[in-house]
């Protein structure tokens, strides 16, 4: 989480499309300026262009659907497809057919402007009725021919990190599931503390205890986790990781302290495995560490959640299949790639969730947003990411960095109480 380790609409799509009749060159650039797909800020790939037709954008259905974790069923005899989104009470299903411009929508009959056709084995239906029946924002932009689609709000497990000057947005707490108190580090000793700099106990403030915070928040239905931060800067890590007693006497107090203090779980934050060219063997003694601890805190009724760089990142110590495996969940923080304060890279942060989705299934994955970096226009794109990927939730950090505007935006996409 701290910097200085990083060095390194629902409405129509109305478009009519004029070519200079017989212009070779206007005909030339209308072919090389086909129309885009913008989904949550970051691009869609999709496997045959969309078309205007009579002044409707036909967009390729399963593409779409599958991005926004609807899902699809073909039926070849009928030629159907049936989309489904959600459960229960607040399923929906859609049904169309090619070539008839009547859907069935949970059964009853809707009118299509367009009837859906099949081009290059794709079906393609009016972006305007998928928006309609499924709560998305889609906006149109003649100059560059892309559509914009903003998925509806949707619930997903949040994280939020608190630190020593997160007072300011404590009443946020209850809008997460979960946060993580950062008032601990290990020290050059491998000692677990609650002083120094930066990671320590908060001293009372009238009435205002940290245990009074942690009372109300597990009273606001959020789960308080214990954030253990330590940084190998100095080889710190290196020596704890390494030594038999060092580790033991860090689990103890990682475990004692967590119990004492009446936690939900743990958020283990140790940065910078990997510098010193040994990336193997800090990946095993990462793991075995994160293994014993797991072993020890499980039968207190503890959760374990582990944070680490991103898989593109400057540190490699990590190794996330294995720590995956003995980890409740995954934070990664995909975030730092610029030494600038500007909004994080899409491409860099898409590249981080493909990476850790290759070593870790979605339900453990968590992504790492940070506030430091993001701002009011730029955070929902982060949190679209999580969402195409059906991740398992977000983890902002942190609370004092958000901002009112920021939070006011996220609530547009994902829900926040």
């Amino acid at each position: 989480m701290k910097a200085r380790l990083w060095k390194m609409a629902v409405i129509s799509c109305l478009a009519t499309v004029f070519l200079a009749g017989g212009s070779h060159t206007a005909v030339h650039a209308a072919a090389s300026n086909k129309p885009s797909i913008m989904l949550d800020g970051y691009p869609l790939s999709f496997p045959t262009d969309p078309v205007i037709t009579n002044g409707y954008t036909m967009v390729p259905f399963r593409a779409i659907a599958e991005a926004m974790n609807i899902e699809i069923e073909w039926n070849g005899v009928e030629q159907s497809i049936t989309a489904r989104k959600g459960s229960g009470d607040n399923a929906k299903v859609v049904r169309l057919q090619l070539n008839q411009a009547t859907a069935y929508v949970n059964g009853n009959a809707v009118t299509l402007p367009i009837a859906p056709r099949e081009t290059n084995g794709h079906t393609l239906i009016p972006l305007s009725f998928f928006s309609q029946q499924f709560g998305a924002q889609v906006g149109w932009d003649g100059n560059t021919r892309t559509v914009s689609i903003t998925t509806p709000p949707e619930e997903m497990y949040k994280l939020g990190f608190y630190a020593i000057s997160s007072f300011a947005e404590k009443s946020l707490i209850p809008s997460f599931d979960s946060v993580a108190f950062g008032w601990s580090r290990i020290d050059g000793e491998g000692h677990l503390t609650v002083e120094g700099k930066d990671f320590y106990w908060p001293q009372p403030a009238g009435d205002i205890t940290p245990e009074k915070i942690l009372d109300e928040a597990k009273s606001a239905g959020t789960a308080p986790y214990l954030m253990v931060f330590a940084a190998d800067e100095k080889g710190d890590l290196g020596k704890l990781l390494s030594s038999p007693d060092l580790r033991e006497q860090a689990i103890s107090e990682i475990a004692a302290l967590a119990q004492e203090k009446g936690f939900s779980g743990i958020a283990l934050d140790f940065e910078g495995l990997g510098h010193s060219g040994e990336i193997e063997r800090e990946k095993q003694l990462y793991t075995e560490f994160v293994s014993l601890l797991s072993e020890r805190v499980r039968p207190l009724g503890l959760q374990l959640t582990v944070v680490l760089h991103p898989l593109n990142g400057a540190y490699q110590g990590y190794d996330y299949m294995a720590l995956g495996a003995v980890a409740d969940d995954v934070v990664v923080m995909a975030y730092a790639y610029e030494q600038e304060k500007a909004p994080e890279p899409l491409g860099r942060v898409n590249e981080a969730i493909q990476l850790a989705l290759q070593q870790l299934p979605k339900e453990k994955l968590i992504l790492g947003i940070s506030m430091g970096s993001e701002d009011a226009q730029s955070v929902n794109a982060k949190i679209g990411l999580a969402k195409r990927y059906d991740l398992k939730g977000i983890a902002i950090w942190r609370l004092g960095l958000i901002g009112q505007p920021a939070f006011d935006q996220m609530k547009t996409t994902v829900t926040m109480q």
